[in-house]
């Protein structure tokens, strides 16, 4: 049996990490899967600052993690001077996490990475968003035909049609989420496949 994982990366964060109270450790989290369901590719979809760099949607399918590095070190190194302390901390903190990007590399993740986009809101304020819902469906109905199960990192309620879709075409779905963040559909389709991650803290907790 082909197992693939797709992890949503924002809901991860948001409905997992957040409510959790403690950090994942990724690799832990990688070599748990690889134990226990003996995956053989992880799809890890998330959004990333890019500041001014050049992207082409039209041209990449992915933000390129490595020369977006470059870019980000270069603008710290050579122009540090025209910016102000705010923002150079904003900046320092887009590189790393662009390097816990390439870390997740180093372990073995396949990144699907789209530039985080800023909306004006009426009160002022800027909203800052890289929905990747789109990108994951997208993935799961490309490489449906690779695969025989399916691991989804994600409790988000809008992926329900392309979960059901797939099991009527035979594909097992075990989902791996935060329960009480986990959308009331979704844990009605998974049923006894659910799995909550506050039972894998001991497995899967980040240790500084």
């Amino acid at each position: 049996m082909t197992t693939y994982t797709f992890i949503d990366a924002s809901n991860l964060f948001y409905g997992g990490e957040k409510s959790l109270g403690w950090k994942i450790d990724y690799q832990k989290l990688l070599n748990y899967l690889k134990e226990k369901y003996l995956i053989s590719k992880a799809l890890y979809f998330g959004g990333v600052e890019i500041r001014n760099f050049e992207f082409n949607y039209l041209e990449n399918e992915t933000v390129p993690i490595y020369e977006l590095e470059k870019y980000l070190v270069d603008v710290i190194k050579n122009k540090a001077n025209k910016l102000n302390e705010a923002e150079l901390l904003l900046i320092g903190r887009h590189l790393q996490r662009v390097r816990f990007y390439l870390k997740l590399k180093e372990f073995g993740y396949e990144l699907h990475l789209k530039p985080v986009k800023l909306y004006e809101q009426e009160d002022g304020t800027t909203r800052r968003k890289a929905n990747c819902d789109v990108e994951m469906t997208f993935y799961l109905m490309k490489e449906k035909d690779n695969f025989d199960r399916a691991i989804i990192l994600s409790g988000d309620g809008d992926f329900l049609p392309v979960l059901k879709h797939l099991r009527n075409q035979g594909r097992e779905i075990i989902i791996l989420a935060r329960g009480p963040r986990t959308a009331k559909e979704i844990r009605q389709f998974a049923a006894a496949k659910f799995r909550d991650f506050e039972y894998l803290k001991y497995r899967l907790k980040y240790e500084e």
